[in-house]
């Protein structure tokens, strides 16, 4: 049978509001223990160095990757939202947990190799964020959809540049690395602020799916800012 997705989270009562909030976090939490739990597995196999391999043997290898990624990330967030399947959104989830690790593993390698002492580093740094992030819209109760068009626009343009740096080969840099952080925590407060005014109170699975996308992001950039800083030493 499928459910009516019309109403919003803010025309329920507050019981619902907080069991909305509960699972939608307990979701997100399973989904990076299952994202860390995969990484351990991954990186100490086989798929890691011929991975690596594939990425460094064509400029546009990584291309191919990426746009493998955004094809399935998209299939995966349209099964999350689904409006006549329970089964169907959590298998959109553990989709788009599973292809989030696997297109960390490159990083994640390199990182291990060089610089392993900057992942837990980056996982603490994130985590930190994340929190004051969410703090921040859960007390100001501040309606940030106001930043979608601005998100979009950002995300536009960052896309543009990773492919063009992918086209002519060169490094984006700290910079870039340092703006993406800031992109990825406006989501955080975009995709938050979503969470308490525009889902409905059975779209919990996509609400953990649009969260656990923007920590991934997040923790990518901070990943990789630091891992530039200390090649740079």
């Amino acid at each position: 049978m499928e459910t009516n997705y019309s109403d919003s989270i803010l025309q329920t009562d507050v019981n619902a509001r907080v069991t909305f909030i509960k699972k939608t976090y307990q979701h997100l939490a399973f989904a990076i223990l299952a994202f860390i739990g995969l990484e351990a597995l991954l990186l100490n196999s086989p798929i890691a160095p011929l991975m690596v391999s594939f990425v460094g043997a064509g400029k546009f290898n990584w291309l191919i990757i990426l746009g493998l990624f955004m094809f399935i990330s998209w299939i995966a967030d349209n099964w999350a939202r689904s409006s006549t399947s329970r089964k169907t959104q959590y298998i959109g989830l553990t989709v788009y947990v599973v292809a989030e690790a696997l297109i960390f593993v490159p990083l994640l390698f390199i990182a291990k190799l060089y610089a392993p002492n900057v992942i837990p580093l980056a996982g603490i740094y994130t985590l930190l964020l994340f929190i004051g992030l969410t703090f921040t819209a859960f007390t100001t109760k501040k309606d940030f959809s106001f930043l979608g068009s601005i998100l979009k626009i950002g995300g536009f343009i960052a896309l543009g540049l990773i492919v063009t740096s992918i086209f002519f080969g060169f490094s984006l840099g700290l910079f870039f690395s340092f703006f993406m952080i800031i992109f990825a925590a406006g989501c955080i407060l975009y995709d938050t602020s979503n969470i308490l005014r525009h889902y409905h109170p059975e779209q919990y699975v996509a609400a953990s799916l649009s969260l656990f996308a923007s920590v991934a992001l997040l923790f990518w950039y901070i990943l990789l800012f630091l891992m530039q800083l200390a090649s740079n030493d």
